[in-house]
């Protein structure tokens, strides 16, 4: 199919990244492992780090409020500073959107990138479809649940080569859950765009129903090694960015 997106009155993109920019295999074959095996170097390496040391007394109550719930999360003793690694590694079992776990990887991922240890992986179409979008003057956002620095670096340092100039902002779950109608009417805000002018892409019908509900446009992307999924009724979907015009 094919979006004409000034025919539609889109004049901002929002993106999602797992699933839609990047393939799920680079997020959980590549960079969830680079971290997991970083993890407790990490945090002994930076032990004094006051940045480190504010990161973990907010893994401290996201912690408590899964004691709380009963969740049954792995014991955290104060004495003993790597207890930290061990709630890490059950977040990511679990595949949780906590805040502080995005950061810590974020900050591990940081280094790898930099070092040229990674390298941010993006499908074909997304370079040339941003050269596209910014010559026809439509905007580029992204909408992710992993850290606006994890955003960064992966657009920063992609093979297709440095794509953070054509990207206008970034948002993580710090304006909200992906699922809520309300991230969406904040960020539509924050960019001084009407929802109705803004198209969201995204592999997922959940973060699509939301973005629906806020008055956005949608459209769901449907990429190589995703899970089969059925989109909102009567969505739009793709398969590569070429059809975004």
């Amino acid at each position: 199919m094919t979006f004409p997106l000034r025919e539609r009155g889109v004049d901002l993109i929002l993106l999602d990244i797992e699933g839609t920019t990047t393939p799920i295999a680079f997020v959980y074959d590549v960079l969830f492992p680079f971290a997991r095996t970083r993890i407790e170097s990490h945090l002994r390496q930076h032990a004094r780090d006051p940045q480190l040391r504010e990161a973990l007394a907010q893994l401290r109550l996201e912690w408590q409020d899964d004691e709380r719930r009963g969740e049954a999360p792995p014991a955290w003793d104060e004495s003993a500073p790597m207890s930290a690694a061990a709630y890490l590694f059950w977040l990511m079992d679990r595949d949780r959107k906590s805040p502080t776990l995005k950061r810590v990887q974020g900050e591990i991922w940081e280094t790898g990138f930099r070092s040229g240890a990674l390298r941010g992986e993006i499908f074909p179409d997304v370079a040339p479809a941003f050269e596209r979008w910014r010559e026809s003057r439509v905007g580029i956002a992204i909408y992710s649940s992993g850290s606006t620095l994890a955003q960064r670096l992966i657009f920063g340092a992609s093979g297709a080569g440095d794509l953070t100039p054509f990207i206008e902002e970034y948002f993580d779950t710090a304006i909200g859950p992906k699922r809520s109608p309300d991230s969406y009417r904040r960020i539509a805000s924050a960019m001084r765009r009407s929802p109705s002018r803004i198209l969201f892409v995204s592999d997922s019908p959940e973060e699509l129903d939301a973005a629906f509900a806020a008055g956005c446009q949608i459209v769901l992307a449907v990429r190589p090694g995703n899970r089969p999924v059925e989109g909102p009724e009567s969505v739009d979907e793709i398969s590569s960015f070429d059809e975004l015009v």
